[in-house]
């Protein structure tokens, strides 16, 4: 299955400067690169060899191939010159331009019948500018669905900014998407493109909890170490004060049973999912040693992980949801109930 990383951002957030370089690192020579137009991405000194109209080689060993019409198109060509062997790659990273939500491409990934058995989903990459988007997260509410589609978010134009105030930036992006990794644009592009799988998103979480960036100094819970009472199922959520964006992170104590969780959280999506921007985390079941990472997008659930190993802290089923208008007691209390959990209680 060759993984599909979406690259979005608002607009002059810094996503060509972002593919410019990306396009140019040795790293890259195994990968696809879909993109509207060549001339937007200035690659024309670039240019090695034309395949077809649509696509080009370039000296790096990546390919780029135009988006005319749907995304789906352009992945089915891509997929038909492989199988012809006219070309190689082992991912492939789609510039999303203008595309607030990269939802309906990650629908698009599991519902075709032809691509779902070639491509799989390998992460949403959101640029944020440093410098504006104080005020696109106030006001524009893509820049908000944006960042909270997010597996990592790149900051960009970070030289520009005035002292403090990408720190302050930093801790407003970690309200409102938690299960976000935070990196800059200079960073190396295996750092800014590796990693995105079940693991590092564990790694991640169980990290950012620690740290109390989930569970933040006010939510109530002695140092932060999280020694609750057997039985019990917690949650701290912060509130973006603009709109209406909460993060809010589940932890269970007990084991739990995997049946019902999926017909609970299929439930829970099928009817609030339009409201639902993320589901991650990863999960301690009944009758397994290993945990298994969970991760959806609004309606949207990937298949399940198995996870080689439990990252460091206590062995506990943790879930991060990104929400807009619902209440995170509304979601405790249904998670509650179905599961048939007592001490279900909230953080302060």
């Amino acid at each position: 299955m060759t993984p599909v990383i979406l690259l979005t951002g608002f607009l002059g957030s810094g996503k060509t400067t972002l593919l410019q370089r990306l396009l140019q690192d040795p790293s890259m020579a195994g990968a696809a690169v879909l993109i509207n137009e060549f001339g937007e991405v200035g690659l024309d000194h670039h240019l090695l060899d034309r395949i077809d109209d649509n696509v080009i080689l370039l000296k790096s060993g990546c390919i780029c191939c135009t988006v005319r019409g749907e995304v789906a198109e352009a992945l089915g060509n891509l997929d038909s010159l492989r199988a012809r062997g006219e070309i190689a790659f082992d991912r492939v990273v789609i510039e999303t331009t203008g595309l607030a939500d990269p939802y309906p491409v990650l629908q698009t990934l599991t519902a075709h019948p032809v691509l779902r058995s070639h491509f799989t989903n390998g992460g949403v990459l959101t640029t944020v500018d440093a410098v504006n988007a104080r005020l696109q997260v106030e006001h524009r509410a893509e820049a908000v669905r944006q960042i909270a589609a997010a597996d990592r978010i790149v900051l960009t134009k970070t030289d520009l900014a005035e002292p403090g105030q990408d720190q302050a930036l930093r801790d407003r992006l970690a309200r409102i998407n938690p299960a976000a990794r935070i990196v800059n644009s200079e960073a190396p592009v295996a750092e800014i493109l590796g990693g995105f799988g079940p693991a590092a998103f564990a790694e991640g979480l169980v990290g950012r909890e620690a740290h109390g960036h989930i569970c933040g100094p006010d939510c109530g819970h002695e140092s932060h170490n999280h020694a609750h009472h057997h039985h019990a199922s917690h949650a701290a959520h912060h509130h973006d004060d603009v709109l209406g964006v909460t993060s809010f992170s589940l932890v269970i104590e007990d084991e739990i049973n995997w049946t019902m969780f999926g017909t609970w959280l299929t439930l829970l999506l099928h009817k609030h999912g339009d409201r639902i921007f993320r589901v991650k985390g990863i999960l301690a079941l009944e009758g397994e040693d290993r945990p298994i990472a969970i991760h959806g997008v609004q309606h949207l659930v990937h298949a399940p992980t198995h996870m080689t190993h439990w990252p460091d802290g206590p062995r506990q089923s943790r879930i991060v949801f990104i929400l807009e208008g619902l209440s995170p007691e509304q979601i405790r209390r249904s998670f509650a109930a179905f599961m048939g959990l007592s001490g279900v209680r909230a953080a302060a």
